[in-house]
């Protein structure tokens, strides 16, 4: 080819980029939470399997009498669990595979597909049918052992407490402490049981997690709302397009409309914008593009790598853009408009974007179509002024002119907030009710232990002390180890959001007493999980408790 024939290249890698741009963006959300909804239906199917157990001794004790081998017991509880969990894979799957096809979609919008087909694979169904029994089974397994060792006279009797000796170590040193002594029998506690302990403080470090992600989050996702809105005031959007037949002309040119819209009283600062399709050179789809005059301190301050396009040959785009185009800060297209064209710099990336759009200044604009005139202003309120009174102005201005009060539009931020926050507080009201389970197991072992306590004088608040205190512990070190998983998961996050470039400003949202605050989340789920049983507790009466002694 001729020298200058060739005006730019595409690798068939950009293409396959640009069809999962869109899908990439929601694949950080998707990935963690189900993640952390599997972890979700470890504990769960723990715990229960563990209380079955643990409430089943006598259970237990009659099937091996029966001539239940230690293999067929195990055998019972992990078919308990399959069952259920067979039938819930099945209905999850279905309802899975309904609700991806409207995501993706939603996904895929935005790009021509041609000839390619989006659609739902064979495999991720048989993999959840197969592979998410198999991990109840797994998840079964550890607390089902512990019924195949119990033999049959072990397993029917009544005492079930902990073997003599477990723990006791840990609870004569803390006896010698000025802790009070409920304090120090309930914190001696988790030692007994120190498996159970540690599926309970799992559960806490998971709800500690899912707390700090959506923290986190919610602190981003604002900061990204408020971006670009100056001093807060408001602001008003003045359309100029052509009037339609029947319609009064425009009074005022273009620069004159510019000139008066800033002399009005209460305007602080003017953008006008002219908005075209054009089309990159090298590529079969127009773009819009998107030129600016005037004020453009706001739209600067949403720039994450570069710099605001200021001069002639000069643009920024989203990241969206980027992805789909295959481009970078620092690359150069060809666009062309009105049997012009034009080379362009890309000197800047916007925080978000449209997958379609880029934005450039009125000195590209100029080289490429000298006579198209802005089509939108935006004016920029001082503090304090009054919105209506500018909009009673504009229009007395000039007729053919239509302002509106631009209304912040949030609704990313409140998506995410208000998705982050629901999964939160399911995740936390499950990692609570794994406390629970592991208190109600302590409380129906510990029975005679805590007949003896009050006979010699434990009074039903110390007793809930004590009962608290056992897992209170637990939740000082799950905070401690679940505020680092979170914060790693909310910089996993933000970092791989493929349509909004978050800056580090918005990423860097942690502070001392935030985290201080989190650390008193994990208490908070310990406490709330085990205050009902322990006031269950607190109302035994010795008799009661002594009975089948």
């Amino acid at each position: 080819m001729p020298a200058g024939s060739l005006t730019t290249a595409q690798s068939y890698l950009t293409l396959k980029r640009a069809f999962s741009a869109q899908a990439d963006a929601y694949l950080p959300f998707m990935t963690l939470f189900g993640g952390l909804g599997l972890l979700v239906s470890v504990l769960i199917v723990g715990n229960v399997v563990s209380g079955a157990v643990v409430s089943g001794h006598r259970h237990i004790g009659v099937l091996k009498s029966l001539g239940f081998t230690p293999n067929q017991v195990v055998a019972v509880y992990l078919t308990m669990v399959s069952i259920p969990a067979i039938i819930g894979c099945a209905v999850g799957t279905l309802i899975g595979n309904a609700v991806a096809g409207p995501i993706l979609k939603v996904a895929f919008s935005g790009i021509e597909t041609g000839s390619a087909s989006v659609g739902i694979s064979w495999w991720p169904s048989v993999v959840c049918l197969v592979g998410m029994p198999a991990l109840v089974v797994m998840a079964a397994l550890i607390p089902a052992v512990r019924a195949h060792r119990l033999s049959a006279a072990q397993a029917i009797t009544a005492g079930s407490a902990p073997r003599t000796g477990r723990g006791l170590r840990i609870q004569r040193r803390l006896s010698g402490t000025r802790l009070p002594r409920a304090v120090s029998l309930g914190l001696g506690q988790p030692f007994a049981r120190p498996g159970r302990s540690l599926l309970t403080m799992a559960a806490i470090v998971l709800g500690v997690t899912t707390v700090t992600l959506t923290t986190g989050l919610t602190s981003t996702m604002v900061a990204y709302g408020n971006a670009g809105k100056g001093n807060g005031s408001a602001r008003i959007d003045v359309q100029a397009d052509a009037p339609a037949r029947g319609q009064n002309a425009p009074k005022l040119s273009d620069p004159q409309t510019e000139q008066r819209l800033r002399s009005l009283p209460g305007a602080d600062q003017v953008t006008a914008r002219a908005l075209t399709k054009v089309r990159l050179a090298g590529y079969t789809q127009t773009v819009f593009a998107n030129f600016y005059r005037g004020d453009t301190q706001d739209l600067a301050s949403e720039i994450v790598k570069g710099h605001w396009p200021n001069r002639a040959g000069e643009a920024a785009a989203g990241p969206a853009f980027l992805k789909q185009h295959g481009l970078s800060v620092g690359d150069r297209v060809t666009i062309q408009l009105n049997g012009k064209q034009a080379p362009v710099t890309i000197v800047g990336e916007l925080m978000e974007g449209n997958a379609q759009a880029l934005d450039s200044n009125w000195q590209t604009l100029t080289q490429l179509h000298p006579t198209m005139q802005a089509a939108e202003y935006t004016a920029r309120l001082a503090r304090g002024a009054d919105a209506q009174r500018y909009i009673t102005a504009v229009k007395a201005t000039d007729p053919a002119l239509r302002p509106a009060l631009r209304h912040s539009d949030d609704t990313a931020t409140t998506t995410v907030v208000g998705f982050a926050s629901v999964f939160t507080v399911l995740l936390t009201v499950v990692a609570a009710l794994g406390v629970f389970n592991t208190v109600l197991l302590n409380i129906r072992e510990r029975r005679r232990d805590l007949g003896m306590l009050k006979s010699i004088g434990m009074t039903p608040r110390q007793v809930v002390v004590m009962t608290v205190s056992s897992v209170a512990a637990l939740g000082v070190i799950g905070g401690l180890l679940g505020i680092p998983l979170g914060i790693v998961a909310h910089r996993l996050v933000v970092d791989h959001v493929g349509v909004i470039s978050f800056p580090e400003s918005m990423k860097q949202v942690w502070h001392t007493p935030q985290l201080a605050a989190l650390v008193l989340a994990g208490v908070t789920i310990a406490v709330l999980g085990a205050l009902i049983p322990a006031r269950s507790a607190a109302r035994l009466t010795i008799a009661k408790v002594l009975h089948n002694e």
